[in-house]
């Protein structure tokens, strides 16, 4: 009876299984928030995306404006060193794609941890201390859905001739902190030859994950390794594009969000960052945008068939080490010139 009473005693304390009973943070830093009311976003995520958040934020915290300014990753970091440089840096939440750049940057965050923080993994996180995976992403093989009636359904399903002459849109290494996790992904767990297999199929390349996946919807291209978070909203309005979770693995890229130093809508920012990290702000993402969830037993996207996934982390050390030299390789691989 005692060896029961035990077991039922930890169970109601452990901290995966206990109800937080204030998963969003206490009621003096809500109370804070309001007082505020305000605070100004800085993110790499597309603005419907963060406007999917926002909304879904305000049902819960109506009195707080989220003033949002987004770019894609290289003008928005570029941005960012040069506010800080000159004392002017007004973000109070940011959240960038490139852990590797973050990673060289933590002196200008402050310590922030939210509820939940034991319920990610521990592969997805940037900075237990300051940066956390509120954005998640992961790469799925995307056709044209009237175009293609036996689509691809492994990655080296991508290397096969008929395939060839402009029909993969691919996005190029360099595009971003995602594109660079995908890269890292193939030659890693598909092998050395995959980016020249790839190539020989006389790939389109493009920037950007949007313009690709635009270009498969159109019929320009019709098959590629494309983020989910892009595909899946533009499959939900009615465009002739679809998903395929290849075996071999997803690639997942978590991003890093934290609150500078310089925030002045501290509490605001929390609250905020406290709300999109908890599982009802996850939901938002995965559920509305197509994304993934860093969350153990997390949430995913419904659009999917993800009996049989592989989620994919990459170790950190790889993604930071081998980012300029790899870049370059699979550059000369593709014939691509910056």
């Amino acid at each position: 009876m005692r060896i029961l009473l035990a077991l039922c005693v930890g169970i109601l304390l452990s901290g995966r299984t206990m109800a937080q009973p204030h998963p969003f943070g206490p009621p003096e830093l809500i109370e804070k928030a309001r007082a505020e009311g305000k605070l100004i976003l800085y993110s790499v995520n597309f603005t419907e995306t963060e406007a999917l958040w926002i909304t879904a934020f305000n049902k819960r915290f109506p009195f707080i404006k989220v003033e949002l300014l987004r770019a894609p990753g290289g003008q928005l970091i570029t941005r960012i060193r040069t506010e800080a440089a000159s004392g002017k840096l007004l973000a109070d939440v940011i959240d960038y794609s490139d852990r590797g750049h973050l990673l060289t940057m933590l002196d200008m965050y402050q310590d922030y941890r939210p509820p939940n923080a034991a319920d990610f993994d521990p592969a997805a996180v940037t900075d237990q201390a300051k940066l956390w995976p509120r954005t998640t992403t992961g790469w799925c093989i995307a056709h044209n859905t009237e175009l293609v009636k036996d689509p691809p359904r492994s990655w080296r399903d991508l290397t096969d001739p008929k395939w060839k002459g402009k029909q993969i849109a691919q996005v190029i290494a360099g595009g971003g902190g995602p594109t660079w996790n995908r890269v890292l992904f193939e030659r890693q767990v598909l092998g050395e030859d995959y980016w020249a297999a790839i190539a020989a199929n006389d790939t389109l390349l493009f920037p950007s994950g949007a313009p690709a996946t635009d270009s498969i919807i159109r019929g320009e291209s019709k098959v590629g390794a494309q983020q989910t978070n892009i595909v899946i909203p533009r499959q939900k309005e009615g465009a002739p594009v679809a998903c395929v979770i290849p075996p071999e693995g997803v690639p997942l890229t978590s991003y890093g969000a934290g609150i500078p130093k310089t925030a002045v809508n501290v509490n605001a920012a929390r609250l905020f960052l406290n709300w999109t990290l908890s599982r009802e702000g996850q939901e938002v993402f995965v559920r509305e945008a197509g994304g993934f969830s860093a969350l153990v037993n997390g949430p995913v996207p419904d659009a999917l068939d993800v009996k049989a996934m592989k989620p994919w982390f990459p170790k950190m050390e790889d993604y930071i080490n081998l980012q300029a030299a790899w870049v370059d390789q699979w550059n000369k691989a593709n014939n691509y010139r910056q």
